[in-house]
């Protein structure tokens, strides 16, 4: 069976490639609102199982993988930064603290969404104490618009962590380690 990748990220892509060579990653247009009263660590799995769902019903004869990442802190999921000050915000409130970084996925074969299997993994983040000059320069850069939190810890952003406990490649955007093992009950 093919693999689908239902994911426009180009971090994600390259990570697949670590488990296949052989997968094809398409952009899915799917409804991302959020329950309002969703529990932050289960935001990324409820839209990684949206994401797959949707790639399922257009690829009915594949295996499709399907994810999502969230940044959280403080029980405040932080998306993607609109513009500099919703960055800044996310840079204080970040600055010097522990947040968890939760990447859902969900594996459907052939849209048997009975069959579906997903899972969430979760890594705590330190960032350092930031100073005003570090976030400025920082969000002055291209890197923190289009990475949940507002920073991408395999770029620049790896300057403003102290440590991580738990899956680097989970921060990055795909848990490649559990996802390859996951997509072995499906071969």
């Amino acid at each position: 069976m093919d693999i689908i990748l239902a994911s426009a990220s180009p971090r994600r892509r390259e990570l697949m490639r670590l488990i296949s060579e052989s997968f094809t990653a398409v952009s899915i247009d799917a409804d991302e609102t959020l329950p309002a009263d969703i529990e932050p660590l289960k935001a990324s799995e409820y839209l990684a199982k949206i994401k797959a769902s949707a790639a399922a019903e257009l690829y009915p004869e594949s295996i499709v993988i399907g994810c999502d990442t969230t940044v959280i802190c403080g029980g405040r999921i932080l998306g993607k930064p609109k513009d500099k000050n919703e960055c800044r915000e996310f840079m204080d409130m970040l600055s010097g603290r522990t947040h968890q970084v939760a990447t859902g996925c969900c594996i459907i074969r052939g849209n048997n969404i009975d069959e579906a299997s997903a899972f969430t993994v979760v890594t705590d983040v330190t960032f350092r104490k930031l100073s005003d000059d570090e976030i400025s320069a920082y969000i002055s850069t291209e890197e923190p618009y289009d990475k949940a939190g507002g920073y991408g810890i395999q770029g620049k952003g790896s300057l403003l962590i102290e440590k991580i406990n738990g899956d680097y490649f989970n921060v990055v955007g795909l848990p490649v380690s559990r996802l390859n093992q996951e997509l072995k009950k499906f071969k």
